[in-house]
């Protein structure tokens, strides 16, 4: 065995599959999809999200959601008409639940503005995170629009399969995990009055079936089954694993791009290398309708 080698089964215990059995290659015909690397992520490309999508394109994009999780587009100077129109694709949008939030409300309920620039003390999403999921139903997906980034590369967005880090465990981890939930609490992130919810640990996701692991460093405050300090080791694991390279991908944002997330099965979180320049943009959410299925 290589040194290579030995180093890296012995951080994850085996080598990871870059395609899951009930996963064949699939061909699009009305859209181009390039994935962004084996675990999560995919560019969409021939594709303009200022016009009315015809029913092949709509069809072969929620195929490419549930199946990379996390969709990027290029070069889409999108309205706010634009933005509802492509989000409502995918359910019922809906509204933040943080009492407070970095981020502010627009003209339009349904779209809140993300800016940061040489003013800014912090910037949304600097840890691990799935958005939001103190809800008792959260969100379906997320889909950021930002018109105006850092220059020379900064403030890229990292994005973390959930499926694969699950699929990384042991066994034993796996068997360990099912059947606990944690307790996932708003206030830690965005104060009193925010929400606060119990979900399983291992969910299953409704329209794959995969398996992915459900707690985060922002909002999961402890397992409940288990004592403060079991917890507390636990979660400290599963934050480092799900955040680990080998299942993670870093989008450079560009110029009117936008990034289309499922947060039952992604987690992400921003970089802020660009103080004080500025990266400014639009995000909507798609309600979810159910609570985490347990996996």
């Amino acid at each position: 065995m290589t040194e290579t080698t030995a180093m890296f089964t012995s951080t994850i215990g085996a080598p990871i599959s870059a395609r899951t059995p009930d996963q064949p290659a699939t061909r699009y015909s009305h859209i181009t999809v390039t994935s962004a690397s084996p675990h999560i992520g995919a560019e969409i490309t021939d594709i303009d999200l200022t016009r009315e999508l015809t029913a092949q394109q709509i069809s072969e994009v929620k195929d490419a959601f549930v199946r990379y999780q996390v969709l990027f587009f290029r070069d889409q100077k999108i309205s706010f008409d634009d933005h509802i129109r492509f989000a409502s694709l995918f359910g019922t949008l809906g509204r933040h639940v943080g009492a407070q939030t970095i981020s502010k409300p627009t003209e339009h309920p349904l779209v809140r503005k993300f800016h940061y620039d040489e003013t800014s003390q912090r910037i949304s999403g600097e840890s691990w995170h799935s958005d939001q999921s103190c809800a008792p139903f959260p969100p379906l997906g997320s889909m950021l629009y930002n018109h105006t980034v850092p220059p020379d590369g900064g403030g890229d967005t990292m994005f973390a399969s959930t499926y694969a880090a699950y699929d990384a465990l042991s066994d034993r981890m796996k068997a360990y995990l099912s059947g606990l939930t944690a307790t996932h609490d708003g206030a830690r992130v965005f104060g009193p009055g925010t929400p606060k919810s119990s979900h399983p640990v291992i969910i299953r996701h409704p329209e794959s079936g995969r398996r992915g692991i459900f707690v985060n460093w922002d909002f999961t405050s402890h397992i409940n089954e288990l004592p403060r300090s079991e917890s507390e080791a636990v979660l400290s694991f599963l934050y480092r694993h799900i955040g680990r390279d080998e299942w993670a991908c870093r989008f450079r944002w560009r110029p009117h791009s936008i990034a289309f997330w499922d947060n039952r099965c992604a987690q992400h979180k921003a970089l802020w290398d660009y103080w004080p320049n500025v990266r400014s943009g639009f995000r909507v959410q798609i309600e979810g309708t159910a609570p985490p299925i347990a996996g």
